[in-house]
């Protein structure tokens, strides 16, 4: 009788082993889910671009008054998305080597203002966070945006910026890429 429990406990056990690993399946609304956890600690340094910034050289003056320099470095990484103009708000992320830091993310935020649309969106991003949708019929409208760890967050939804320029913006996340164009 004993030993028949003990078999008993242990088949138990394996059978709510397997149970609670799902059989090694990951949910995929779990895995396609393009939210930043709302915990996420924001690496991003945020400031102008200085007067000191040259063509492989970022001077940002950040909003709490320091002043850091970033070495821009295409061939190890580096991305700079919607150009480097002096007096322009900049988002930032980096690392640091033993001798200097290296832009890994730049994203011009004053590049990024302004009204964009597509083929079912049309929309201006406001300096101060928000979106107005200018199509009354859009099912989701964007209505807020910000950057965190250099993605950028329309609403609940993440991007990467793969491309900004003046009169163009390419956003990617998991269900695709997005293409906007400038208008006025």
């Amino acid at each position: 009788m004993m030993k028949k429990s003990i078999i008993f406990t242990a088949v138990f056990g394996c059978i709510a082993l397997l149970a609670s690993c799902n059989g090694g399946k990951t949910d995929n609304a779990n895995a396609q889910r393009d939210t930043l956890n709302v915990g996420s600690a924001d690496s991003t340094i945020y400031g102008k671009c200085g007067e000191g910034t040259m063509m492989n050289t970022l001077e940002l003056v950040t909003d709490d008054g320091k002043t850091l320099t970033f070495t821009i470095d295409e061939e190890n990484g580096s991305d700079v998305q919607g150009g480097m103009m002096s007096g322009d708000r900049m988002a930032v992320t980096y690392y640091k080597t033993a001798d200097e830091n290296i832009a890994h993310k730049v994203i011009n935020l004053t590049t990024l203002l302004g009204r964009w649309t597509s083929l079912d969106k049309n929309f201006t991003i406001n300096e101060d966070g928000s979106i107005e949708s200018s199509i009354q019929a859009e099912s989701k409208p964007y209505t807020a945006w910000t950057i965190c760890n250099a993605k950028l967050i329309l609403n609940t939804d993440t991007f990467d910026v793969l491309s900004l320029g003046a009169d163009s913006l390419e956003l990617e996340n998991s269900r695709g890429i997005f293409v906007y164009k400038r208008s006025k």
